[in-house]
């Protein structure tokens, strides 16, 4: 963990070099600074009384509430005279929720003229991550399911999966390993199961068996999550939402022991197989012979819409007005408990997560519309759906109302009002050298002096989807607390004050990039 401005010179010192290429705000301008002074704890603490009081019920996508927070984030837009974009305020984000016809799903395996049928949850369970359709071919076992050149490892080197279905463990090669090519004990992104679904369709899979990989987990029993009528634990309304684009999806299940031993003979078999990939760091993917499988995951889909937010401050010179630079936050939470016992709390307020960086893009509007305008545009964005997998921001970036290649850098605020009145997480330094070397610079001019490592957690909020399209991109955050996804993150716990100093850094840097003809380097994970 790095503490301290110092510190971050040490691991940075091309960072901190290229400082000097920059030019700074001139102090005396920051002294009549209008802008600074309209950011104010008391402007910070207006907005997040109002987004996280118990009226609006946890802001959950979809609800009445995200859409009565959307009205009022575009009424707050309007009277600061920021305009709308391409004539409009909302950008329409489509959603659907999908769920599980048990009747309609089926599972089996035919080998040498026998077929064997699976129970739905006793045997598999299907993903969210599904498609509602029947599939039917032979089938290949695939390893961990992972294409990673950067570790000189593929699952799928060797063997030919189109049109059939993959069977994959979870996790990756050496996940107990602390010398593991794979990051040693972290996980890579190559662990997720999206991860492992999307590589299988890119190699044209038909359907996806995922296993619990026996080596080091002992629990092989499918489990009822995502889908309410599985599980008892989950309301009937718990309902998984994804983005109408996930249309390239392919039936992917999870199954449990039974049909392990249906296709190994035994768990040890898998086991084996398991520590000799693990121990020589080598695939060791095939063909079952004879084999066939016969899956269909049925859902029942409906349709709706949540809102991104959206405004825009055009730039003054005609060379750089057409580039922007762009500020989001997300502004929806979790929502509210349905069961919950008479004089509880059941209202997840999201106060921190996200109301404090949904008011940090209000003030940083403001301040930025005061005084003149910056030589390059400048476009707030706040997203909903990012609880649900960051959805608002993926929707803009694959239907951006700016060409993504005039983006020139995008600061996201996400929970920017708690620990400590020095404490500040910047996350993705080492991607975006230049972009840190301007950050960093400008936080030695306020009181946030504090920096724990947070690259852990880069692609966990709505600026990543910006890096993947090659956009400099950073989430400037306060940090985790005991608090964070719980009904206490209320407008109570917070620190308007701290907000307003990470609003104020934010204004910084977005007013220093969009005033100067600056380029940003990134460096690809």
């Amino acid at each position: 963990m790095i503490s301290s401005i110092a510190g971050l010179k040490r691991v940075f010192p091309l960072l901190i070099a290229g400082l000097l290429f920059f030019q700074g705000i001139p102090l005396s301008a920051q002294k009549s600074d209008r802008g600074l002074r309209r950011i104010t704890p008391e402007l910070m603490e207006r907005h997040i009384g109002f987004l996280a009081s118990d009226e609006m019920k946890g802001r959950k996508t979809p609800s009445p509430e995200l859409d009565r927070a959307a009205q009022y984030l575009a009424d707050e837009m309007a009277s600061l005279g920021i305009a709308p974009v391409g004539g409009i305020r909302f950008q329409e984000v489509p959603l659907h929720t999908k769920n599980l016809d048990q009747e309609g799903c089926l599972f089996s395996i035919t080998r040498e003229g026998k077929t064997n049928s699976f129970r739905l949850k006793t045997d598999y369970t299907p993903f969210d991550l599904t498609a509602d359709t029947l599939v039917q071919g032979s089938l290949v076992f695939a390893g961990y399911g992972i294409t990673a050149p950067e570790y000189g490892y593929d699952d799928y080197r060797d063997i030919d999966v189109r049109g059939k279905i993959v069977l994959v463990m979870k996790h990756e090669p050496g996940e107990k390993d602390a010398l593991s090519r794979f990051d040693g004990l972290k996980e890579t992104r190559h662990s997720l199961a999206a991860t492992k679904m999307e590589n299988a369709r890119n190699h044209g899979a038909a359907g996806i068996l995922l296993v619990t990989d026996p080596l080091n987990h002992m629990l092989l029993t499918p489990q009822g999550y995502p889908w309410p009528g599985l599980s008892k634990f989950l309301p009937s309304d718990n309902l998984p939402i994804e983005l109408n684009q996930n249309c390239d999806l392919i039936p992917f299940v999870q199954v449990g022991e039974s049909v392990l031993k249906a296709l190994f003979g035994s768990v040890d078999s898998l086991r084996n197989i398991q520590r000799r990939i693990d121990t020589l760091l080598t695939p060791h993917s095939f063909e079952f012979p004879g084999t066939e499988i016969r899956l269909r995951t049925a859902l029942s889909v409906n349709h709706f819409t949540a809102k991104n937010v959206v405004g825009m401050i055009e730039g003054r010179k005609r060379r750089l007005k057409d580039e922007v630079v762009v500020i989001g936050a997300h502004y929806d939470h979790v929502g509210s408990l349905t069961q919950f016992k008479e004089g509880e709390d059941n209202i997840f307020n999201g106060a921190d997560d996200n109301a404090s960086g949904t008011a940090g893009v209000l003030a940083v509007a403001g301040a930025l519309a005061t005084g003149k305008k910056p030589a390059r545009s400048i476009l707030f964005i706040l997203f909903a759906g990012e609880e649900l997998g960051l959805y608002g921001s993926r929707h803009y970036c694959e239907n951006p109302l700016v060409p993504l290649e005039q983006s020139v850098v995008m600061l996201n605020m996400d929970m920017i009002s708690r620990n400590g009145n020095d404490t500040l997480q910047l996350s993705g330094l080492k991607y975006n050298p230049d972009l840190a070397a301007i950050l960093l610079e400008e936080a030695e001019k306020t009181e946030l002096r504090n920096y724990p490592e947070g690259e852990d957690h880069f692609q966990q909020s709505d600026h990543f989807n910006f890096f993947r399209k090659g956009v400099s991109s950073i989430n400037i955050t306060t940090g985790l607390h005991t608090d964070y996804h719980k009904v206490s993150d209320d407008p109570a716990s917070v620190d308007p004050a701290k907000a307003a100093k990470v609003a104020a850094l934010v204004y910084r840097v977005a007013r220093r990039i969009a005033g100067n003809d600056i380029r940003l380097k990134t460096v690809n994970p």
